[in-house]
């Protein structure tokens, strides 16, 4: 199949791809197109464990060699059949310290006729933070990378990329090849961390995770907690509780790793060294808590490949945007947000966030049966596959899009377990509030623009211009009612300065 490809430059509004080929796992992925939150095709890794012999041998597995070749390969057809205008192919660790790295890049071009970049540990280090930052703008501590053959760590100043950055020598593959058991291991992380005297200026802020072991990590935490939601992006622990659990998975051996819910197979070989480095990190850096992110060297490329009005850009409220590009009917949903706003007129600036992107999600089931899209509504919050959003912000988006939609019955576990009861009760009211708002409207702009809510310390008031009072029928009235209830004020109606008493 013939493989076209143009600069990135021309493939806006295209398909791109991007391929790691990193220590342990090469990996797919084919984003819509490039933006400030892209959104993948498809998403396929292999392990195929290139670095698993590099310590001891200086070359690339033999195995893990023929298994990349033939996944690439078959990269390759994917991307011609998916018509992929734009890939980049980079790799990591293994292929740049390997005596045979370049031969396998030759081989990598005559097989499937792909260029290969091998990247600096500084550039993978600068990337994977990028990756960071795409999913999380005001990151603020320190990333850490740990792949197959190396360990990453960069620090990060309130959403941007700080001075400091190091490659180390401390990935499993690099670690399973030390003599002497668990506590030689620990001997060898704790000598290349201490050498880092610059982590003691970044300590008790956060520490953010990137990379599959840890990943692992988190998921057996997950399981362990009972967790509601099973999304690895901005989970958040303590670090002292995740320091007890990988202190548990860093002395275990196979056998006991088996019977660990949630991980595969050809992770358990590497988890218990990612857990030891992530438990020595914790010790050293005391942070606050660990943010897990599956945002990274590849997000980090396209992000950087964005230009600087485009980065500064919310994800969440982008992403949100563009679902709504694609389900909303009438083309009002950003205005209904600011319609409702008065009713919080002491709300935080992350509360007004949350409240704007409601209002983008606030159209996103009406293609679904009635009775359905309550439920519809709060699973789609909950597990969209955007960035900028943590598992407490899901939950209360989920929240206000069940209210909106109507639903009459308790929220899901899923999400009470992660809601303050304040935040339980903003969210029933911006729902309700943004039910009424449709209702009202019909989906009319020009109805949202006439016509407006007021707030004091007793009442909510509906105001509607004489000409548009056959608009106060008796279902706005009782979603009327239903707001005031929720904010516990009393609900009017006004026309044209007359005020009349909502009907019960």
């Amino acid at each position: 199949m013939t493989f076209r490809l143009v600069p990135i430059q021309q493939a806006r509004g295209r398909r791109v791809g991007v391929i790691d080929i990193g220590s342990n796992s090469i990996r797919l992925v084919v984003y819509e197109q490039l933006g400030r939150v892209p959104l993948p095709v498809i998403n396929e890794k292999v392990l195929c464990g290139l670095g698993r012999d590099l310590t001891r041998t200086g070359r690339l597995n033999a195995d893990g060699v023929v298994r990349a070749l033939g996944n690439l390969a078959r990269f390759k057809t994917l991307l011609c059949a998916m018509d992929v205008d734009h890939v980049d192919v980079l790799a990591t660790a293994a292929v740049r310290e390997a005596s045979d790295g370049d031969a396998f890049v030759a081989a990598v071009k005559r097989d499937s006729d792909l260029d290969v970049a091998v990247i600096s540990g500084a550039e993978e280090a600068r990337l994977s933070a990028m990756g960071v930052l795409c999913g999380n703008p005001g990151a603020d501590g320190v990333m850490g990378d740990l792949g197959g053959g190396s360990l990453e760590l960069v620090g990060l100043d309130r959403g941007a990329v700080g001075d400091q950055q190091v490659t180390l020598p401390l990935g499993p593959f690099q670690l399973m090849n030390v003599d002497g058991g668990t506590r030689a291991v620990r001997a060898k992380i704790a000598e290349r961390l201490d050498a880092q005297t610059w982590l003691g200026r970044y300590r008790n802020r956060r520490f953010y995770a990137v990379g599959g072991s840890w990943r692992s990590l988190a998921k057996v935490e997950m399981e362990q907690r009972r967790h509601p939601l099973r999304i690895i992006h901005q989970y958040a622990v303590p670090a002292r509780e995740l320091a007890q659990v990988a202190s548990v998975i860093g002395r275990q051996h196979k056998p006991s790793l088996e019977r660990l819910a949630g991980v595969s197979k050809r992770r358990l070989e590497t988890l218990p060294y990612g857990a030891l480095v992530m438990e020595a990190l914790i010790e050293r850096l005391r942070p606050i808590e660990v943010i897990f992110s599956a945002y990274g060297l590849r997000e980090g490329h396209l992000f950087d490949l964005l230009g600087p009005e485009e980065r500064i850009h919310d994800p969440l409220l982008q992403a949100c945007s563009d679902v709504t590009a694609h389900l909303e009917r009438f083309g009002h949903a950003e205005r209904s947000a600011d319609w409702v706003a008065p009713l919080f007129v002491s709300e935080t600036s992350e509360q007004a966030r949350l409240r704007l992107a409601c209002g983008l999600l606030s159209d996103i089931s009406w293609g679904e049966h009635p009775d359905y899209r309550p439920e519809h509504a709060m699973t789609h919050a909950l597990r969209m596959p955007v960035p900028g959003l943590t598992h407490r912000e899901r939950a209360y988006l989920a929240a206000a899009l069940y209210a909106r939609y109507g639903g009459g019955g308790p929220l899901d576990p899923a999400i009470s377990a992660l809601l303050s009861e304040d935040d339980g009760l903003q969210a029933n009211l911006l729902g309700l509030a943004l039910r009424l708002a449709h209702t009202l409207t019909g989906g009319a702009t020009s109805l949202l623009e006439r016509t407006w809510m007021e707030r004091d310390d007793g009442a909510v008031r509906l105001v509607i211009p004489d000409d548009l009072s056959s608009l106060a029928g008796d279902v706005v009235r009782r979603r009327l009612d239903a707001v005031a209830k929720a904010a516990d004020l009393s609900g009017d109606v006004v026309f044209g300065g007359e005020t009349r008493a909502a009907a019960g």
